[in-house]
């Protein structure tokens, strides 16, 4: 199986807030904000993998900078790294602004798994991080993955090693 370049698994989704998407302080809800990232985040993991995928985790959000009413949102996703048939993906949401310019108010990590057709697990292919961003966030996919397994009890602190390497 051929490996996969990072950049071509970008993945990208813009979305205007409508009232509909907003609560009573004319904040987009973080729940339309979490289904607008599970899409593009799958939409990302599908283009590495060329497989049907499924959520199967949502490893971290931040809420850092609230989007109002009328905002364009910009969602930008990238498989950060593939393990077996799993795949790490990093999303950053950025608020389009009257300059042109755009400001990065949130960003969220979440896990994929590539699935056969009958939804058992399938391998996916290697990736390959290129920019300098791209590489800190393939190294720090595997201290992610390991913390986790480790709280999930399906490892044991001393065999992370990556872990073990951080903290001496």
């Amino acid at each position: 199986m051929n490996p996969r370049i990072a950049g071509e698994t970008f993945a990208q989704t813009s979305k205007i807030v409508l009232p509909n998407d907003t609560n009573v302080l004319a904040n987009l809800m973080g729940g339309q904000l979490l289904s607008w990232m599970d899409i593009t985040a799958g939409i990302s993991a599908q283009r590495h993998s060329r497989r049907v995928v499924v959520t199967a985790s949502v490893n971290h959000v931040s809420f850092d900078q609230p989007i109002k009413l009328g905002d364009v949102v910009t969602i930008e996703a990238k498989v950060s790294r593939a393990f077996t048939s799993s795949m790490e993906v990093y999303l950053d949401v950025y608020v389009d602004l009257a300059n042109g310019k755009k400001k990065k108010s949130n960003e969220a990590i979440y896990t994929f798994v590539a699935v056969d057709q009958n939804g058992s697990p399938i391998e996916v292919p290697e990736l390959i991080a290129e920019t300098d961003l791209e590489k800190e966030r393939y190294a720090g996919a595997l201290r992610r993955r390991q913390l986790s397994l480790i709280l999930a009890g399906k490892m044991k602190p001393e065999a992370a090693t990556e872990l073990r390497a951080l903290f001496g």
